[in-house]
């Protein structure tokens, strides 16, 4: 993949916490890259590292050591003035929890992080993503107002109205029934198709994954394998394979 057509880059990325005896390598040694309008997964078993990476990939936290690049930006190198402007800028953020504003209406939260920049959304885009997500007739109601599913699809829209670089979702549907989840996943979807979006989410949901155009599998903070085009019965027999090998090295580590 040529540098041009890649949003997001890691290199060699590590991250430590604690130290000595009681150090653990969250990652260890990560590289990959996120190609442009393309939707990647990251999937593992509990604790192998996929939420690091994503947090790191995103400015949310820093590496220990190893470089991340969003474009040509590297973030590990800027100060937190410079990398809040570039989140605020440059990044959506899609949580398993909505991290809706209670007393704003569903319209005020999608806009928001425009309004935080002192910027005009784009009324054009604006409807085509509202439109996008089915939210036409919801503008006006407070997210206690919405359901679940609905909740979910303000975040989406208000991740995509500033038409960031990248778009990371940590388990977008880990608190949605099987019809919401199906719903966000063909908003994200569509939106890497139909606008070119790059996106890169978390997920522990063979079903989620194959949404994605490829699915990385991290285990013990490392890079194990990768898998394109996926379905969901072809990411579970990878993930089955991937605990079957984590059981085994605990079994012979122990």
């Amino acid at each position: 993949m040529s540098v041009g057509d890649v949003a997001v880059r890691a290199t060699d990325v590590w991250k430590r916490y604690g130290g000595g005896l009681t150090q653990v390598d969250a990652l260890a040694g990560v590289s990959a890259e996120f190609g442009k309008g393309r939707f990647t997964a990251i999937m593992g078993p509990s604790g192998s590292g996929k939420s690091t990476l994503l947090h790191c990939l995103a400015g949310l936290d820093k590496p220990s050591d190893g470089k991340v690049f969003l474009g040509d930006v590297d973030l590990t190198t800027l100060p937190e003035k410079q990398l809040t402007h570039l989140r605020r800028d440059r990044i959506g953020f899609v949580f398993q929890a909505f991290n809706l504003v209670p007393t704003l209406s569903a319209l005020e939260n999608i806009t928001l992080p425009l309004d935080l920049a002192g910027r005009k959304p784009d009324q054009d885009w604006l409807t085509t993503v509202v439109d996008t997500v089915g939210l036409m007739d919801r503008l006006r109601h407070k997210p206690s107002e919405l359901s679940g599913g609905q909740q979910q699809r303000v975040a989406c829209a208000r991740a995509l109205v500033s038409r960031p670089d990248v778009v990371f979702a940590d388990e977008p549907t880990g608190n949605l029934d099987s019809r919401s989840s199906g719903d966000v996943l063909e908003f994200l979807h569509r939106s890497v198709r139909e606008f070119n979006q790059t996106v890169v989410m978390v997920t522990h949901d063979p079903t989620a994954a194959s949404y994605a155009d490829r699915v990385l599998f991290l285990a013990d903070g490392q890079l194990r394998s990768e898998l394109v085009d996926p379905t969901a019965e072809s990411v579970l027999d990878a993930m089955k394979q991937l605990e079957s090998r984590h059981d085994t090295a605990d079994e012979l580590a122990g």
